[in-house]
């Protein structure tokens, strides 16, 4: 049915008997905080792949596509990571008053295609960078997909600032309209959501509050997006909030009509507090 109000509330659509699922890993980074006061901001930020969200009790994130935006724009150097047994930290200098933004992107194309020598069938998995080296241009029978994600967070020091919410333009992404380091419960949130810089019209999506395991239950809230791909959002209790997307997604029973696969597959999560109000 479509939605008839431009203000969807999150409560109104949580699936709060939805049960725990073994083996449900999610990949997440959260900073200890999300707000940062002081003339020399530090915070401390950890990465995990998690049966239960931002709980360290299965492996480490690997941080080899982390990207670090100032409140600027510009992206700064990412500093050095300590990965351990279930999890991998690093601390940030936030030099810049405003809010950053904290990005684990990852590309990865995967080909087949028959070599010229031997007839045979080979295969490739890599990065973009890599499979324009070592397929050769031309091959017979090329066939090529690609995958695309996208982890991020948000914090800020001293003050909330926009410039380093814009989007890239490439991949799943979600747009904050609303800063997400200054999200209140009771308050209205704002987002867009984007694939490749074009917005994603009555594109579904998910988001989880922490704290699973005392719960007893998962409570996801699906939610989709208007035809202009945004969607406002009444938030709801405080708390720690994992939001996730993919595309292609599969049609929904009574919902709208999703997107057709492209052959490429696109994930999208990100991390954030809800304050109290």
């Amino acid at each position: 049915m479509p939605v008839k109000r431009s203000i969807i509330t999150v409560l109104a659509l949580a699936l709060a008997t939805v049960s725990l699922q073994a083996g449900a890993h999610r990949a997440w980074i959260k900073p200890a905080l999300s707000h940062v006061e002081g003339g020399n901001a530090w915070v401390t930020v950890d990465g995990a792949i998690s049966d239960d969200l931002f709980e360290i009790d299965h492996m480490p994130l690997k941080l080899d596509g982390l990207v670090i935006t100032a409140p600027d724009g510009a992206s700064v150097p990412a500093p050095t990571s300590v990965s351990g047994r279930q999890r991998t930290s690093f601390d940030l200098n936030l030099a810049q008053s405003g809010t950053y933004r904290i990005s684990v992107v990852t590309a990865t194309v995967m080909a087949s295609y028959k070599d010229a020598a031997s007839g045979e069938t080979k295969r490739f998995r890599g990065s973009r960078e890599a499979f324009e080296k070592e397929v050769p241009a031309g091959a017979a029978e090329l066939v090529t997909s690609a995958m695309h994600s996208r982890l991020e967070t948000w914090v800020s020091a001293n003050k909330a600032s926009s410039g380093a919410l814009k989007p890239s333009g490439v991949g799943l992404e979600m747009v904050p309209l609303t800063n997400p380091t200054e999200l209140v419960a009771g308050e209205t949130a704002k987002w867009r959501f984007q694939l490749d810089g074009k917005p994603l019209p009555n594109f579904a999506f998910s988001l989880i509050p922490g704290g699973v395991r005392y719960r007893g239950v998962l409570g996801e809230m699906r939610l989709v997006t208007d035809t202009k791909g945004e969607v406002s959002v009444k938030l709801p209790v405080a708390g720690a909030y994992w939001l996730n997307a993919r595309f292609p997604v599969a049609s929904e029973a009574g919902g709208p009509e999703q997107l057709r696969a492209t052959g490429n597959r696109y994930s999208y999560a990100a991390t954030f507090d809800i304050l109290p109000d």
